[in-house]
């Protein structure tokens, strides 16, 4: 039975050298002294070109060429495609000198963007400079990219989820109580209600969505303050809700630790802090030791790493007062 798939075509980008010498020098004469070839060479190589598009490229015109309309269509591929080709070369070259240290980071999308700087300065400080490519997403996309080893570390607000069956290893930085900022108009309004944490009660709100553990600790804080919030707005992401609450819609949550510069920042008013509910901040790696050189650096004061697959039975405290990097601690 005759075979029916097509033979695969290749174009011979030596022959296409040769055309394009001709085209960009305007004649045989001039193309074989750049290129150091023989006129009939360079001949027989645009021919082999001719016959595998199946097109002619030029005509003599006296001591010059002339390209025909094709071959002026094919001009224009061929400087994109060596024009392309130096590019390579030179990000090659640039590439082996700097000998550039990449960082694939996935940060999960409820982890507050603030404290992500403030946990990714070590590697942005780093010398020689480290690119960073940060990614994010909801924890099973990230912590699937981690085993396929296309992120090199996970910053998250929670450790992986029990019964995966990827093994991961989580690093708690520590923890950071909460700010509950405000709009200053909004700020003073409340704060002629009573005093913190009751003048709370039926204020707007603008808090993260039910799915996430932050949303959950300061419920149970609200239930346990015997407050009653007037949620007015749900994020998935905390930078937005920020953006709102400058507007003067509700009041919104920061880590304690980043207070100043969201204050500084979006021009918020504390309206108080509690270290009763907060945020956790994990670093989680495939591997237990660090062999990427920017992942030991965020991870160097780190102890013992626990195996994703066991759950931790009680909070290590790590108190955060102004710089996550000036600190670290390994659940145990």
């Amino acid at each position: 039975m005759k075979d029916s798939t097509d033979p695969i075509e290749w174009l011979n980008y030596h022959h296409l050298r040769y055309f394009h010498a001709i085209a960009r020098e305007g004649s045989l004469r001039k193309a074989s002294e750049v290129l150091r070839c023989s006129q009939p060479s360079i001949c027989s190589q645009v021919k082999l070109l001719e016959e595998a598009l199946g097109e002619t490229l030029y005509r003599r015109s006296g001591r010059s060429i002339a390209l025909t309309s094709f071959g002026r269509v094919i001009y224009e591929y061929a400087e994109s495609i060596f024009s392309i080709g130096r590019e390579l070369l030179s990000t090659a070259r640039r590439a082996a000198s700097a000998a550039t240290l990449r960082l694939q980071v996935g940060i999960l999308d409820s982890f507050p963007k603030l404290l992500s700087i403030e946990v990714l300065k070590p590697v942005f400080e780093r010398r020689p400079v480290v690119q960073v490519t940060c990614r994010e997403g909801k924890i099973e996309d990230l912590l699937g990219q981690l085993a396929s080893h296309r992120l090199d570390a996970i910053l998250s607000d929670e450790a992986p989820p029990a019964g995966m069956q990827i093994k991961t290893f989580s690093h708690l930085l520590g923890e950071s109580g909460l700010t509950f900022c405000a709009s200053p108009e909004l700020a003073a309004r409340l704060k002629k209600k009573g005093v913190f944490p009751s003048l709370l009660h039926d204020a707007p709100f603008l808090l993260p969505t039910q799915n996430t553990t932050l949303r959950r600790d300061i419920e149970k804080w609200f239930e346990a303050n015997k407050i009653e919030p007037m949620v007015v707005g749900e994020f998935e992401d905390a930078a937005l809700a920020k953006i709102v609450a400058t507007e003067g819609y509700g009041v919104t949550v920061v880590p304690t630790i980043v207070e100043a510069e969201a204050v500084e920042r979006y021009g918020f008013a504390p309206v108080g802090r509690t270290s009763g509910c907060g945020v956790r901040l994990f670093l989680i790696t495939a591997e237990r030791n660090f062999e990427h050189p920017a992942v030991a650096l965020l991870a160097k004061q780190f102890k013992q790493p626990t195996p994703s697959k066991r759950r931790m039975s009680q909070r290590t405290k790590a108190p955060l007062t102004s710089s996550i990097r000036s600190r670290g601690a390994g659940t145990k």
